[in-house]
């Protein structure tokens, strides 16, 4: 089968917020830039994102961004690359100020100046007060963010293709990328795009979970995409439950709730929080909450006929505050729990929300992976961005507006990156013969699979063992189970069949490449979630309930082929300041 074959300078799968800033630098600086989305850009799964962007203004609390990365550090349970995280905090200012200059439109403080709302794990002077820190449109920041990008980007010629799947690498016989293969939905046509770098910002994975905040899209295809390369995962077992999702809905009710002046009841009515995180309460990490939340419908004291959830309360705010800064929220909750938070209190249970490990990179958006000597060997001509990327700035815990932070300052970091690269690199190499043979081998057992298994069931089997095997707390003989189980859906998966073998539109062909991408983040996360003994952010386990330092102070990397888990050392050296060193976390 002949694939048609389409050249360009960068190829940046993704285009969420991540994909579309580094587009922006890279098509600004007369480069030809192809960006691929599954959905229409500012339909991507940055717009679901509520509460704000951090950045150390100062506009509301005094504020230095070296208490913002300290609370990053101490958020990330010591696990974060300070010299990573170093770059981002340093960098967040500017990247606000440059999004103000871009047109979106924070909401103003009266004197003029960005609002700025307190967030979980934001503190002053290493440690001290509340610090204001998240710059806010509202409820609904990614929102403006993604429709700001958009528009920039429209307006420097960025070329989109949209309702496309990115489906496999293309690398050559020394390891560099050159490209990747793509599926056009509307036509089920497959292209060769070829690249000079290639750039993926597919975002998270969080649909191995069964409940969870993150929209259908979010399959995991970049990591799927570098797993089958052969290049390893990173730290898969930190997943981030955000304590605050709608109780039998999934979607997200903003850490911005608490931020003003929102809080969470039992069923007797107490604010638990202040026994959990007497200092912080309700503004503790996001870890600590969800444990909290955790804890107290295990020990009975959950609300409802089947005392499996919490309550969060704002109706005790004005009217219009919650009519002003959390206008989405009321939406959401009238929508999707059927109460009105200006009256009734919104049931919440803990929902998987976030992927803090991802594919290997640096704080230059550059994919590294184990190579002779080093465990930071730089992949020629592949970078990641956003949350599909592990740079680490979150560890084992992110901190609540560090994400949007994250997609901006490392999104344009890769764009600078690329401009270098490609200013020494001007010319494409030639593509390997066998260049799009492992998709075609793919697409091929797909549709002349017989008698084999059902995607959508294979899929729900997926998300039933993760939810089940690899939650808020994480028991030994269940880990155990689970790796078995997630291994048995995985031989489903490579024997699933699809009975619409039709080119146009045909969402089932999808579904199942999806599936791919899926099943290669669940085994992942299982297998380093059970060799993990510890207790570290976000991975809690019931046998191991203390954090180890002296065994566990590394990042894990997961390679597909062999099912096989290395580690590297955590970096703890910044880049101009004194590090943080490891300490007893609280809050």
């Amino acid at each position: 089968m002949k694939v048609k074959q389409r050249k360009f300078d960068v190829v940046i799968v993704g285009a969420g917020g991540a994909g579309m800033r580094a587009a922006l630098q890279l098509s600004e600086a007369g480069f030809k830039v192809a960006v691929l989305s599954k959905v229409f850009p500012t339909r991507s799964h940055t717009v679901a994102a509520q509460g704000g962007i951090a950045a150390s203004l100062g506009n509301v609390t005094e504020d230095d961004w070296r208490w913002h990365m300290y609370d990053t550090v101490k958020g990330s349970d010591y696990l974060g690359d300070q010299d990573a995280i170093e770059f981002m905090c340093r960098h967040a200012a500017e990247v606000v100020y440059e999004l103000e200059h871009f047109g979106m439109p924070f909401d103003r403080l009266e004197n003029g100046k960005i609002y700025q709302r307190p967030f979980g794990g934001q503190s002053l002077n290493f440690g001290g007060e509340q610090a204001s820190r998240s710059c806010a449109v509202a409820d609904r920041t990614g929102h403006a963010m993604l429709h700001t990008l958009y528009q920039r980007n429209v307006s420097a010629n960025t070329q989109f293709f949209v309702e496309w799947l990115g489906l496999d690498l293309i690398r050559d016989h020394e390891g560099e990328v050159l490209g990747i293969t793509a599926l056009e939905m509307e036509t089920g046509e497959i292209m060769i795009l070829q690249a000079r770098a290639t750039l993926l910002a597919t975002g998270g994975a969080g649909r191995i979970f069964e409940a969870s905040t993150n929209a259908f899209i979010n399959t995991g295809d970049g990591l799927g995409m570098v797993a089958r390369a052969g290049i390893p995962l990173e730290d898969m077992e930190f997943w981030q439950f955000h304590p605050t999702g709608v109780y039998g809905a999934g979607i997200l009710i903003s850490e911005a709730v608490r931020g003003e002046g929102g809080y969470l009841v039992n069923a007797e009515g107490e604010r638990f929080m202040e026994r959990y995180a007497p200092h912080a309460r309700d503004l503790a990490s996001r870890d600590v909450v969800s444990r909290a939340l955790i804890t107290e419908i295990r020990q009975g004291r959950g609300c409802g006929p089947k005392e499996d959830h919490l309550l969060l309360k704002l109706d005790h705010l004005s009217a219009e505050t919650i009519t002003s800064k959390l206008p989405g929220i009321r939406e959401i909750a009238l929508k999707f729990a059927h109460v009105d938070p200006l009256v009734d209190p919104i049931p919440v249970v803990p929902t998987a929300h976030y992927m803090m490990g991802g594919i290997p990179a640096n704080y230059h958006g550059q994919v590294v992976a184990p190579y002779k000597t080093s465990p930071d060997e730089v992949v020629p001509g592949l970078y990641a961005v956003g949350e599909c990327a592990c740079v680490s700035v979150h560890g084992a815990n992110r901190l609540g507006t560090n994400s949007l932070l994250d997609i901006v300052v490392f999104g344009r970091a890769a764009g600078n990156q690329i401009i270098k690269d490609l200013t020494r690199n001007n010319h494409h190499k030639p593509l390997p013969p066998d260049a799009a043979e492992q998709t075609l081998t793919r697409l091929d057992r797909l549709e002349t699979q017989k008698d084999g298994e059902n995607v959508a069931a294979t899929s729900e089997a997926l998300r039933k063992t993760m939810q089940t095997h690899c939650g808020v707390f994480r028991f030994p003989d269940v880990l155990k189970e689970g790796v078995e189980k997630i291994g048995e859906v995985a031989e489903r998966v490579r024997h699933t069949e699809i009975c619409d073998k039709s080119r146009v539109f045909n969402t089932a062909r999808v579904e199942a490449l999806e599936l791919d991408n899926l099943i290669e983040v669940a085994i992942a996360t299982m297998i380093a979630a059970e060799a993990r003994h510890e207790s570290r952010g976000a991975h809690t386990r019931d046998d191991f309930p203390e954090r180890d330092d002296q065994k566990w102070l590394r990042h894990s990397l997961f390679f597909s082929k062999d099912q096989r888990l290395d580690y590297k050392p955590v970096r703890l050296k910044p880049l101009t300041v004194e590090s943080f060193p490891p300490k007893a976390r609280t809050y």
